[in-house]
């Protein structure tokens, strides 16, 4: 059993945004802890329909009134600004406020956190290791990014003292977690809007690493850039994975309709064969780190290999979502440039006859542009490409990039691009273009994957 989370005398919290999936995680693992708990956000949803059958008071929207002098400590996502109306009425009343990744790293002081990182796949490695975790009797608290595929959950609340959760770089946010297992899976070039240079970003997961604890595990990719700098002076034990030249690799590998079997060796011993249910290269080496990280954790392999033999994934990862005249839709979060041709180069093993039709929503002016060029050469594998407008997330309009500058771009990397100005636009091009056996697979991190949901209805 775990420790009640101590909060250095606070009772009563409330959460701006509480309607978050990481966020009302932490709601309900306080008000399991006896902890008095509100919480507010500017939509009701499923997610605090679910608070509010707890007991938990729950206030839409978002508003000045919602905070009174009892409250002991506020806590907010790193969206909400300082000219939020809650946010400026906790600040006028004295109660402490304490962003969302902070808050977390003082829960997380009573648990074994299983911590994921790194520039791509963060979310599916998660809820494998999370599928590992629960398949091994560990009764965890899970927090992931996405929803997973096996009862569709995106939290979980366990009694042990297991946490496995995903480990966002941005902002830093994961530099205040102290993790007992840390995963880095791979590093790339993103969120160079913060960062500003791939050596800040390097430094920033040296510096996650380090904060690993001593008697812990760092799971790294062998090979990685920065791969020296990260590991280096590390008081925790360092455990590779990788295609070779690692601790755990792949032997005997073979793929079916791009879902790959193999053998994970542990150095020359034979440790299991995993037949993974997901698809591609990519996840191959998620499931390595996964099983890295198990062994970490005390995990036999065989338990191992069974629970991601049967591993359902996440949602918009590779998720089949349906048929339009005879065409397959696929949705996939990719939206960085090595994301967007992995994700391809799974998709050539099961187009069948037909062509690969990628639907790309760029997400963020600034991704966009710092990795222009990449974006550029990333649709090599798809036979047709169609753009939608950038999806501006937290930025403001920039008109010095866009869809049309871009599509230019891929038609001069010898790609097949249009680029089309709304939703409706696209759906009904989509619907003149799709045929028998094409694979069309809706992409980005936004809400590209309106559009298939559209077709398959």
């Amino acid at each position: 059993m775990r420790e009640k989370v101590c909060l250095n005398g606070a009772k009563i919290v409330h959460f701006i945004g509480i309607g978050g999936i990481s966020m009302s995680g932490l709601a309900e693992i306080l008000h399991r802890d006896g902890f008095v708990v509100s919480g507010s956000d500017d939509v009701a949803s499923e997610i605090t329909k679910r608070l509010e059958s707890l007991g938990i008071k729950i206030s839409v929207p978002n508003a000045a009134e919602n905070i009174s002098s009892s409250i002991d400590l506020a806590v907010y996502t790193a969206a909400v600004k300082p000219e939020n109306a809650e946010f400026r009425a906790a600040k006028e009343l004295g109660i402490p406020l304490m962003e969302r990744a902070a808050f977390i790293g003082k829960i997380l002081h009573g648990y074994d956190p299983v911590c994921v990182a790194g520039s791509h796949g963060k979310t599916t490695t998660t809820s494998m290791v999370a599928e590992v975790a629960l398949a091994a009797g560990l009764d965890p608290t899970i927090s992931i990014g996405g929803h997973m595929n096996r009862g569709g959950m995106n939290y979980r609340v366990g009694n042990s003292t297991c946490f496995v959760l995903e480990a966002c770089e941005y902002s830093n946010s994961f530099h205040h977690w102290h993790p007992q297992t840390g995963i880095i899976l791979n590093i790339d070039a993103d969120h160079l809007d913060f960062f500003g240079s791939f050596e800040n970003l390097i430094e920033s997961f040296a510096k996650f690493a380090r904060n690993i604890r001593p008697s812990g595990a760092l799971v790294i990719q062998a090979g990685l850039r920065g791969f020296e700098k990260i590991i280096e002076g590390l008081e925790c034990k360092v455990i590779t994975f990788g295609l070779e030249n690692s601790r755990f690799w792949p032997r005997n590998i073979s793929y079916n309709a791009e879902k790959p079997s193999f053998d994970v060796m542990d150095g020359k011993n034979f440790l299991a064969r995993v037949n993974l249910p997901l698809p591609g290269e990519y996840n191959m080496l998620n499931a390595l780190a996964c099983f890295a990280a198990a062994s970490a954790m005390g995990i036999p392999p065989k338990v191992t290999a069974d629970a991601l033999s049967g591993a359902q994934g996440t949602k918009r990862r590779f998720e089949f979502k349906g048929i339009y005249n005879g065409a397959k839709i696929i949705d996939d979060y990719a939206h960085h440039p090595t994301e967007v041709k992995s994700c391809l180069a799974a998709a050539r093993r099961l187009r069948g006859t037909g062509k690969i039709i990628c639907l790309f929503q760029p997400h963020t002016y600034t991704r966009t542009k710092n990795l222009f060029h990449e974006f550029a050469e990333s649709f090599s594998y798809a036979d047709k490409i169609i753009l939608l407008p950038i999806y501006a997330a937290r930025e403001p309009f920039d008109p010095k990039i866009s869809s049309d500058i871009l599509a230019e771009a891929i038609k001069k990397s010898g790609g097949d691009v249009i680029s089309l100005d709304n939703f409706d636009k696209a759906g009904n091009y989509l619907k003149q273009l799709l045929r028998p056996d094409d694979l069309l697979i809706t992409m980005g991190a936004g809400d590209v994957y309106k559009i298939g949901d559209d077709l398959v209805k």
